[in-house]
């Protein structure tokens, strides 16, 4: 993943046209699926990608906000409505095991009392707060919101967390005359962000 935003700094296309019919349907396809399988951390696709138009085209920026905050959308859309699907059924369904399975007891349990607080508009805190998009999701599955209603917050969840990302990568993009510079240093960044939960666990338990 990083090796590829790195060859698209270091190596553009010949045209513009070549660039936007490779790398936008790519940063669309793999923002997606890093919201339906929740692996790979997306942020750093879109902050690199903000830094390779930032550094050839200004105007494409919002290109990349788009292509990110609705690849986004169809993600989240896609693994709770597969996980909705669980609730509903007697036995279960893998996925909503497996995201349940992703979420600690006391995680699970400050994300369904944010949820009873305030609603839907914790999903928009959720995207922005580092791991903190499933514990919301399954707080939102179990308490069995609609879709509807799930997807109205999510909009604004996503579109938050595009536009947080890609100024991550304006940063770094502004910071150094090269490309690569600037995806080296906004990818740098958004794992470190992703680790971050991850640290402060270990270093509680340690």
């Amino acid at each position: 993943m990083t090796g590829l935003l790195v060859s698209a700094a270091t190596n553009p296309p010949p045209s513009a046209g070549t660039q936007q019919a490779i790398g936008y349907p790519t940063l669309f396809v793999l923002v997606m699926l890093g919201s339906l399988i929740p692996v790979v951390p997306t942020g750093a696709l879109v902050s690199g990608a903000a830094v390779v138009a930032f550094h050839r085209d200004p105007v494409m920026l919002a290109v990349v906000f788009g292509v990110a905050s609705f690849a986004a959308f169809l993600g989240d859309a896609g693994l709770y409505w597969l996980g909705l699907r669980g609730v509903h059924s007697r036995g279960g369904s893998r996925w909503l095991h497996r995201l349940q399975s992703r979420v600690d007891t006391d995680t699970l349990g400050r994300a369904e009392r944010q949820l009873e607080q305030h609603g839907a508009a914790v999903l928009i805190l959720s995207r922005l707060v580092p791991a903190g998009r499933l514990p919301v999701m399954v707080a939102c599955l179990l308490a069995e919101m609609p879709l509807r209603r799930f997807l109205h917050g999510d909009i604004a969840a996503c579109l938050a967390w595009a536009a947080a990302y890609q100024v991550i990568g304006i940063v770094g993009g502004s910071l150094f005359p090269e490309p690569w510079q600037g995806v080296a240093l906004a990818v740098g960044l958004t794992f470190l962000i992703a680790a971050y939960p991850t640290v402060r666990k270990r270093l509680r338990k340690s």
